[in-house]
């Protein structure tokens, strides 16, 4: 265990963060512990105290998170996952990505304006609009949203963390 899983005063799931900072939110009593591991507890130890370090804490009070703050920026790999790795005009694989409106005619760099495509697609397209090919997109395009885009792709999901997790699944 690398990371603890940080939940708002009301369970909400915030982030990840180190295991440095959760002992000091515990040790400056702005987090309590919610589930410690009792198979393989992690204990930090210093001249003083030892302390087991639970991989969910639980801040004291309730802190405000904008709403913009749970919207990621538009990455190629952020969009790859959002349409699960399928071009959106045909289903197959796709390994790249597209702006719907394209650039060069006004389209922004935006989730909405932007989607998975193949190679071949991709290129068919180019600089045109689906009205002037007749396409049609497979899926609309959205913003994601939720913990699991705010928590790093390296990072081992806890097993007891899923309760957690679910509360923000849409």
């Amino acid at each position: 265990m690398d990371r603890v899983l940080l939940l708002n005063a009301t369970f909400e799931p915030l982030r990840l963060v180190s295991l440095r900072r959760a002992v000091l939110l515990l040790i400056e009593q702005r987090a309590e512990p919610v589930l410690i591991d009792d198979e393989e507890p992690v204990i930090m130890h210093s001249p003083s105290m030892s302390i087991s370090i639970p991989s969910v804490v639980r801040l004291t009070t309730y802190v405000r998170v904008p709403r913009q703050a749970f919207t990621p920026p538009v990455s190629r790999r952020g969009v790859l996952a959002r349409d699960n790795y399928r071009c959106a005009y045909c289903g197959n694989h796709a390994d790249t990505i597209d702006h719907v409106v394209p650039r060069s005619r006004g389209g922004a760099h935006t989730w909405t304006n932007v989607v998975a495509a193949c190679k071949k697609h991709n290129h068919d397209k180019g600089n045109r609009l689906l009205e002037e090919l007749g396409w049609e997109l497979r899926i609309t395009p959205e913003a994601p949203f939720g913990l699991l885009w705010r928590i790093p792709s390296d990072s081992v999901l806890q097993p007891g963390w899923s309760p957690f997790l679910r509360l923000n699944a849409a």
